[in-house]
């Protein structure tokens, strides 16, 4: 099965497909069997993303994505798959959004998108000239995506190193032995509602990424929602844990969050700090081993998700608090490495992908020739390895 995580920057990657039964793929593709060219589109969690199949081996949608199939002698798949990646298109389909708490477009308002029609010469002209614009732009965002991972991955070695190998020492409890007496693991507001300019900020998995907040796009909510949820009311310093849809998210809550909110989708852990640092604790759930532990007790096919039952049995090993400072310093000098490194990848691929995006402009502008295309190209990329 093809799930909305598999279609990113015009690629539809197989890599990390769901399996099912025949007979669940049967099911799933009695209306229309999917096959190579079609173009696909997220409908939600994310929307508007974008890909062109390149298989029809028994492969099916997931609910959250359409497909369009052209007719050849109209319209070039390819030429629609690059218009769909366009400022255009994607701004209808923003237009098209609805839902309070996940944006999404509904399946008729994927039939109502318009798009650029030139003749079918036309169209082969510029998908040949995008073609061979983006080939050398793909390369250096593959190239640019793999040094990101690895920087990564080194550091998820050494993070799961410290704890399965370092930290033989303290002892073993579980997740929910070591909080507040008063407080407990639990989960945040069901329905967050519309969204409130001047509202309580309100934390969803998006997020709560891997050792990090990210406040980009944050949820707030009425203030009378919130105090309805007052148990998860945020202090500053507590773990919180991704425990639906989107996994592996684990962060701590800085004291300039006090006040906020979280939503159904993410556990508060209120950490007791008198035994336990939360950085340490938060580096103990993000650690590889730690994070196999929990995907272990996921539950749901559609709709995967962490049981606060199973997450309070999450073992932990609490050596003294010197040793958690001592092991909290030790990670946070290799992190801070890996941090930088990171930030240089990622503007490498955000300015390769704003390149793109420019050519495709001129492109569904009227603006883009062969000179176009290489000229751009060539100044970007001689400006990016500066």
């Amino acid at each position: 099965m093809i799930r909305t995580t598999n279609i990113r920057n015009g690629r539809v990657n197989l890599d990390s497909v769901k399996f099912v039964t025949e007979q669940v793929y049967r099911q799933w593709t009695r209306r229309q069997i999917p096959r190579t060219g079609d173009i696909l589109l997220t409908r939600e969690a994310p929307m508007g993303e974008v890909g062109m199949l390149v298989t029809d081996d028994y492969v099916f949608l997931g609910q959250r994505i359409v497909s369009y199939r052209t007719n050849p002698d109209y319209l070039d798949n390819k030429f629609l798959l690059y218009a769909f990646q366009s400022d255009d298109l994607q701004n209808q389909i923003k237009a098209y959004a609805s839902g309070s708490t996940v944006q999404h477009m509904r399946v008729p308002d994927t039939k109502a998108l318009q798009i650029p029609l030139p003749s079918l010469p036309e169209q082969k002209r510029i998908v040949a000239i995008l073609d061979e614009a983006f080939e050398g732009i793909d390369r250096a965002i593959a190239n640019a995506e793999k040094n990101l991972a690895n920087s990564r991955e080194l550091f998820e070695s050494y993070l799961n190193a410290i704890f399965t190998q370092k930290n033989k020492r303290g002892e073993i409890f579980q997740l929910a032995e070591i909080c507040e007496k008063k407080r407990v693991i639990t989960y945040g507001v069901i329905k967050l509602g519309e969204h409130i300019d001047d509202g309580v900020p309100c934390l969803r998995t998006s997020n709560v990424r891997w050792l990090y907040i990210d406040v980009n796009g944050i949820k707030r909510i009425s203030p009378s929602l919130s105090a309805d949820y007052k148990r998860t009311i945020l202090k500053g310093g507590e773990v919180l844990v991704n425990v639906r849809g989107t996994l592996g998210g684990v962060a701590v809550t800085t004291p300039e969050m006090a006040g906020w909110n979280i939503s159904r989708e993410v556990a508060l852990v209120p950490i007791d700090i008198k035994r336990v640092h939360s950085a340490y604790l938060a580096y103990w759930i993000g650690a590889k081993t730690n994070q196999q532990w929990l995907s272990g007790v996921q539950k749901g096919a559609a709709y995967t998700g962490i049981n606060l039952e199973d997450l309070r049995t999450l073992p932990v090993v609490v050596p003294d608090l010197k040793e958690q400072e001592r092991l909290i310093n030790s990670i946070e000098e290799v992190h801070s490495v890996s941090q930088r490194l990171e930030a240089i990848y990622r503007q490498k691929i955000a300015a390769l992908n704003e390149l793109k995006q420019s050519i495709l402009q001129k492109a569904f502008t009227g603006e883009l020739t062969a000179d176009t295309a290489n000229q751009t190209t060539k100044a970007a990329n001689e400006g990016i390895a500066a």
